[in-house]
């Protein structure tokens, strides 16, 4: 059973910026990642304040329900977003340099090279019309010269690295004519071609049956394993977290909740948002019990709660968390918006 404190006063020594500490010299540095909409009723907010870091080779699940921005996460780090109405502030160091601050030529230079995408749903991501081969190769010569046939060859190289039985053939075939795994596998290739530092997968199984999902999910994870290629999971399956991911990072109603390991998280979680999605896993249920579940659902950009933006669905909620929570750093590497999060003993997925 979960354990209640009597509520205390918010911490004066919590920042708002504040994070578990990294590596001294992560390759993405993410600073205060605010992201706007422009509407006819004027800027819509949608995510407020994200900051989190990557040290090279380091794979991190960025979880939460639908709606919470993880999405438009990834695409803020890419600058994917529509610059007519998207509005982005804050600082995505990448290697030391702003991405925010680049020229549109010199983002094309990265996208691909260094930081490469697999989008959400390859169906729609891939050109019906061209060959799968065609389409590979095409993210290799953007940014090498090199001839049509040695595009190919390393699109075949890519196929077969990915796991695709007889690339030769499958290279001259069209997104219409491989499976959903097949699909997904070409992504991957596609992303990984170029080798770049930093892969950011939207929720790459999603759609896959379980046995593609478990194969797609180790693929990637070998991957990164193999040659160093850091991972942003985003994804809403905390099993595939748990399995492929060294760090998670909650993110509820456009803010990060809580950034910790993997293996803390789930022995014991300190925001109450993150207890509330492992508590809801079936696999995680007491047989024939009530399946846990989170009451309520994520708040809309339109009508954001004043304070801690979970209090309305939280049963710990308590005086003080009306107030704006911040990031509090409560062990190494571990880190909360919430200023019960020392005090509070949550269930976690191990207990």
């Amino acid at each position: 059973m979960t354990a209640l404190v009597e509520p205390q006063a918010p911490r004066p020594n919590s920042s708002p910026h504040a994070r578990p500490v990294a590596a001294a010299q992560p390759l993405l540095d993410v600073r205060n990642l605010s992201l706007s909409f422009t509407t006819a009723q004027g800027a819509l907010p949608v995510t407020r304040n994200v900051s989190f870091s990557i040290a090279p080779g380091e794979r991190v699940g960025l979880v939460g329900e639908s709606g919470c921005g993880k999405t438009v996460t990834g695409l803020s780090l890419l600058r994917l977003l529509p610059t007519q109405s998207a509005r982005i502030e804050g600082d995505v160091l990448f290697d030391g340099t702003d991405l925010l601050n680049l020229s549109p030529r010199r983002m094309r230079a990265v996208r691909g090279r260094d930081i490469a995408m697999i989008f959400q749903e390859p169906m729609s991501a891939l050109d019906p019309v061209f060959t799968v081969g065609d389409q590979i190769s095409e993210a290799y010569r953007v940014h090498f010269p090199v001839s049509k046939s040695e595009g190919r060859e390393r699109a075949i190289a890519a196929l077969r690295e990915v796991g695709i039985p007889a690339p030769e053939r499958r290279c001259d075939e069209y997104p219409h004519q491989l499976s959903g795994g097949m699909r997904q596998r070409v992504m991957i290739a596609m992303a990984l071609i170029c080798k770049p530092k930093l892969l950011i997968a939207d929720e790459p199984t999603t759609a896959l049956d379980v046995t593609v999902q478990a194969q797609i999910t180790d693929l990637l994870r070998s991957l990164s394993e193999r040659t160093g290629t850091a991972l942003i999971f985003i994804t809403h399956d905390l099993g595939v977290v748990a399995e492929t991911c060294t760090r998670m990072i909650t993110m509820y109603a456009g803010q990060v909740v809580e950034d910790a390991p993997v293996d803390d998280v789930l022995t014991r979680p300190r925001h109450p948002y993150t207890s509330g999605l492992l508590r809801s896993l079936p696999g995680l249920s007491k047989r024939r019990g009530v399946l846990a579940s989170i009451p309520g659902r994520v708040p809309s950009p339109q009508a954001m709660p004043a304070g801690c933006r979970f209090r309305s669905r939280c049963s710990h909620a308590a005086p003080g968390c009306e107030q704006e929570q911040h990031m509090i750093a409560l062990a190494q590497d571990h880190a909360a918006r919430c200023w019960r999060a020392a005090d509070l003993v949550l269930p976690g997925a191990v207990n």
